[in-house]
């Protein structure tokens, strides 16, 4: 195995995370290790309040753990500036939520070429970047629609879509099919999957739906603070 590979594409070591003081303190993570690597795949699953929503913005660099560290590529990034963790999540940290929050006035094409111009591609690279990505995803008919004339599972392609234009090295999903009807939810999942293999992304994706987990490379919960792999 060479270095590249022998290196994660995103680690938490020993992060830890409490909110509140005192008798109201509450310690939401005790001392996360988890490591993923490129090209695989890692539901997160656990109950509602178990820290998930947590982990992944501390994950994402949107969050500061109160101990441990968050390596990104092999580089630890939990407490650089402010500037320099958004510079990071710009580049290497792609997000997708439960909800698309795609730009309304925008067609699907330009919620993807926007991102990348504010990276610093050129127009043209952009465009070319977005067709491409839109194509993969069976949104190519659909690219000048915005998202209000688009189906739930067609504004939640795009939003993958926008979360990958910019290549990074990781990508964190909270609940990505949790709108949708299972049809729909296993047509998405199919399409993330295929992206993240294709693609070799480290994906960590928070469900409840175990239909769906079970399909992808690695399994975890959240048991009293601490990520433990299942299966």
């Amino acid at each position: 195995m060479n270095e590249a590979a022998a290196t994660p594409a995103l680690e938490l070591r020993n992060v830890e995370k409490r909110f509140g003081r005192g008798e109201t303190l509450i310690e939401i993570l005790r001392g996360v290790d988890l490591a993923l690597w490129s090209g695989q795949s890692v539901a997160l699953i656990a109950p509602s309040g178990a820290g998930k929503s947590t982990l992944l913005h501390i994950a994402g660099l949107l969050e500061t753990p109160d101990a441990g560290e968050v390596h990104v590529g092999g580089l630890a990034a939990a407490r650089l500036t402010d500037d320099r963790r958004t510079a990071l999540r710009r580049c290497e940290i792609g997000f997708v939520y439960q909800f698309h929050h795609l730009l309304p006035e925008f067609s699907a094409a330009e919620n993807l070429i926007l991102p990348q111009m504010i990276r610093g591609l050129g127009r043209a690279e952009a465009d070319a970047r977005a067709n491409q990505l839109l194509a993969y995803l069976g949104l190519a008919a659909r690219k000048h629609h915005r998202p209000a004339e688009l189906s739930g599972g067609e504004q939640q392609r795009v939003a993958i879509a926008r979360a990958v234009a910019n290549a990074p090295r990781v990508l964190l999903a909270d609940e990505p099919t949790g709108n949708l009807d299972p049809k729909t939810a296993g047509h998405v999942f199919t399409t993330l999957a295929a992206l993240v293999s294709a693609s070799g992304l480290a994906a960590l994706i928070a469900t409840h739906n175990l239909e769906l987990a079970a399909r992808m490379d690695r399994r975890v919960t959240l048991r009293e603070g601490r990520v433990v792999e299942i299966d």
